[in-house]
């Protein structure tokens, strides 16, 4: 969506990484593995990023380190609409992710939420096609910073271990989630 906005996948990507990472000082290599995209469009991005003062760089043990400026005019703005379709990318998903079998128990975490601290992105209960899910999880993956961990089970599976205090269903219950599906109480 933003590619179209912006005219460049590279400068989303870049955008992305940086506007939610606002803290982070990133080399060129670096950034290519992050984001998946050739050299020298991301040399070309930073370089004009860099040229409305968008990016601010520096030099440090003989790599040149690109970070965002917090101070440009356009920061917030630029940051609101980066989060926003964040949002819609993550509406999206879990919209197609409906479609891939009878989910009791959907919820986002992990990335979603930035928790850190629990081990999925994504916990689903239910019956699904995993060829379907896996296709589409890497659909995704690339309007995402990193690979999105996902883990299955069966209604079965979920209330066992949600009985027994499991150590992971009870990271993720007890920390920042978003509930898209849940039909366990029914």
């Amino acid at each position: 969506m933003l590619e179209h906005l912006f005219g460049s996948r590279t400068r989303v990507k870049l955008l992305r990484v940086f506007l939610t990472n606002t803290d982070k000082k990133y080399f060129v290599r670096e950034l290519t593995r992050k984001i998946g995209e050739r050299i020298n469009s991301v040399r070309r991005e930073l370089d004009h990023l860099s040229s409305i003062d968008l990016l601010r760089s520096e030099i440090k043990d003989q790599k040149k380190y690109f970070s965002v400026n917090d101070q440009h005019i356009l920061f917030h703005e630029l940051k609101g609409l980066i989060v926003k379709s964040q949002l819609t990318l993550e509406h999206d998903l879990a919209k197609n992710l409906r479609s891939i079998g009878q989910i009791s128990l959907l919820i986002l975490t992990g990335m979603f939420t930035s928790v850190t601290a629990v081990q999925t992105d994504l916990l689903i209960v239910g019956k699904v096609n995993r060829v379907r899910l896996k296709r589409l999880i890497n659909q995704f993956r690339k309007n995402f910073d990193h690979p999105v961990r996902y883990t299955v089970m069966t209604k079965k599976e979920y209330e066992y271990r949600n009985s027994l205090t499991d150590r992971f269903i009870f990271d993720i219950l007890d920390n920042k989630k978003v509930v898209v599906i849940d039909k366990m109480k029914t």
